[in-house]
């Protein structure tokens, strides 16, 4: 893994989010913008600090739904974080891989308006390439001459961390030379939360948005969705030496399954999830022992916080620390698997665990160790990165030490 890139509700890069999830703030992210208006949920994590059309041309945001210039955008920070320029590389060999739950769902909440107040003439002709879930690696590829394999991964919330592992599995086939991989989400669409209310699974914190996303805390009630994107640079190792490039770490373990159970709810015993994770380490030929730290998935849900931490414990003891990020950054569905697994890279690079926000009275029955308060060092040779999505999708990543 050579490169990083991120936007996200924490910060406008992936600097500045990692230097706000590290700290032990209130986050700041948190919004009620005005198509959520009236909602039993009616904020959301919305990414600040970004100006769109300084960075995108008028024809290219034309031709984009803001999940995808969120993807474009992440994706140049990765590709100059990795030292790479597309005008120098053989694009036929460099894949993209990008993970999307919704794909441009706002654009079609916001194309339905005009079909129904300005009639069907008046609807934009473009709504397809703007609102499928390929149009972010689309135009990723566009931008950046990237002509080789390219693959739209939706898995919901697994997504991103799909993509990663999926995309490691073309660099060893000998698909590609440099991969791309990721996850995007911009997902305020009014149908979709006014859906989730109805579903019971967002918070309804209304009064304390900001620490409405309390991740393992005993008085957790419900997730809160975020926008936002995480591209990563992947190369096989002798790629990267040949050209002298920093290799921030490895990713060393992909697995993934399926809980065949249920269409939103987890497995009850976190069977899928631990599937996928135990795949994961068989694949990097890790124990349980070895690994000294867990992104989790961490939704702030009562059954989710509960079934994943009793699995963390029962596969990998007691000693991993654990933390979510996404008291920070919001549930960005697809994307959320890629943001966090750059996350990891990072804490492995810096020898630092970042803490869980708003966690104030800890569930004394989620058995794991949860990181909060302020970030704590530590000896980091192997993270996991696990990911729990809608439809019973799972999926693991296992980063080490470069």
């Amino acid at each position: 893994m050579t490169g990083l890139g991120m936007l996200t509700a924490a910060g406008a890069g992936a600097d500045a989010s990692w230097r706000e999830i590290t700290r032990a703030t209130t986050p700041s992210g948190v919004r009620r913008p005005a198509e959520l208006q009236d909602l039993p949920t009616d904020f959301m994590y919305l990414v600040d600090g970004l100006d769109v059309d300084q960075a995108l041309d008028v024809a290219s945001r034309r031709l984009m739904d803001r999940f995808s210039q969120l993807a474009v955008l992440a994706a140049r920070e990765a590709v100059a974080d990795a030292g790479l320029d597309p005008a120098e590389w053989d694009g036929d060999r460099v894949a993209v891989l990008i993970g999307t739950a919704n794909g441009g769902l706002p654009a079609y909440d916001e194309q339905h308006t005009v079909l129904l107040e300005r009639g069907p003439r008046r609807v934009s002709p473009v709504l397809a390439a703007l609102t499928t879930g390929n149009s972010a690696a689309a135009s990723v590829c566009r931008d950046l001459a990237a002509r080789g394999p390219s693959l739209a991964v939706n898995t919901t919330c697994a997504s991103g961390t799909d993509a990663i592992g999926l995309a490691r599995q073309l660099l060893r086939a000998g698909m590609c030379d440099i991969a791309l991989a990721g996850g995007a989400e911009s997902a305020c669409s009014r149908l979709l939360v006014a859906s989730m209310c109805k579903m019971k699974g967002l918070s309804t914190r209304r009064d304390d948005p900001a620490a409405a996303c309390r991740p393992f805390d005993a008085d957790r009630d419900g997730f809160v969705l975020g926008e936002g994107a995480g591209l990563l640079v992947l190369e096989r190792p002798e790629h990267a030496r040949a050209r002298g490039a920093r290799i921030r770490a490895e990713i060393t373990g992909y697995g993934s399954s399926n809980d065949a159970y249920a269409p939103v709810a987890p497995h009850p015993d976190g069977a899928g999830a631990e599937r996928a994770l135990r795949a994961a380490l068989a694949d990097a030929g890790a124990d349980p022992a070895d690994i000294g730290h867990v992104n989790a998935h961490g939704t702030s849900t009562v059954l989710n916080d509960l079934i994943e931490g009793t699995m963390l414990r029962r596969v990998l003891g007691e000693h991993p620390l654990v933390t979510s990020t996404k008291a920070m950054t919001g549930h960005t569905l697809g994307a959320a698997g890629a943001i966090e697994t750059a996350f990891t890279v990072l804490a492995v690079q810096h020898q630092l665990v970042p803490p869980t926000a708003n966690l104030v009275s800890p569930d004394p029955d989620i058995p794991v160790e949860v990181v909060a308060k302020e970030a704590r060092p530590a000896r980091l040779d192997c993270a996991v990165k696990t990911s729990l999505g809608f439809g019973g999708h799972n999926a693991a990543l296992v980063v080490s030490r470069g």
